[in-house]
């Protein structure tokens, strides 16, 4: 055994992960559970929540888009026609239209290209330009309700508020009882002893 403390000084904490993280024996932690949207700003989430519910797939960019030689099925079409569409959306136009909350996760989409700083997109599923050129739009704007769903939680309900008022109200109110009894504990100790 090469590690420093011995193995009873360590206790397994238990994790989504495959393998348990490791802390000391008695150290507790200093966080209690917290909402997902705790270290959110509630009016930039109301901001985010606003322009979603207004979305309009009219609104995002044309973008700019090249045809190259498909590949696969489609026979004498496909080797003689340039059906493939790429789409490339340069982020200085998407960004200008989506808010400032999206705007790193953009960045981390799968179809980021840091070259040209755009989301790209390809299709070639169809024999026609046109329908490929579609199919790109409808995966830009997928892709950016994705990203929206991904990481703007939705607003809690009512019926959640009310059970999370209950269960703080009950623990506070179990909390002052325990105190009492210890202290009507304590009482009684101190006034044997006189």
């Amino acid at each position: 055994m090469n590690r420093q403390f011995s193995s009873r000084a360590w206790q397994p904490l238990i994790s989504s992960r495959s393998r348990p993280l490791w802390l000391p024996r008695g150290a507790t932690r200093f966080k209690q559970h917290e909402a997902f949207d705790a270290r959110l700003d509630r009016d930039t989430l109301a901001e985010t929540r606003a322009w979603f519910a207004g979305f309009n797939e009219d609104q995002l960019p044309r973008g700019s888009t090249s045809f190259a030689r498909s590949s696969g099925a489609g026979g004498q079409h496909v080797n003689k026609t340039e059906t493939k569409a790429i789409t490339v959306f340069p982020l200085y136009e998407l960004l200008a239209i989506l808010p400032k909350t999206l705007h790193t996760h953009v960045r981390a989409s799968r179809y980021y290209t840091a070259n040209n700083d755009s989301l790209t997109f390809h299709a070639q599923t169809s024999r026609s330009r046109n329908a490929n050129m579609e199919e790109n739009r409808d995966k830009l704007v997928a892709e950016i309700k994705r990203i929206y769903h991904a990481n703007t939680p939705n607003e809690t309900s009512q019926d959640k508020k009310d059970k999370y008022e209950e269960v703080s109200k009950k623990f506070h109110e179990t909390r002052v009882k325990s105190k009492k009894v210890l202290s009507s504990k304590k009482q009684a100790r101190r006034g044997s002893a006189d």
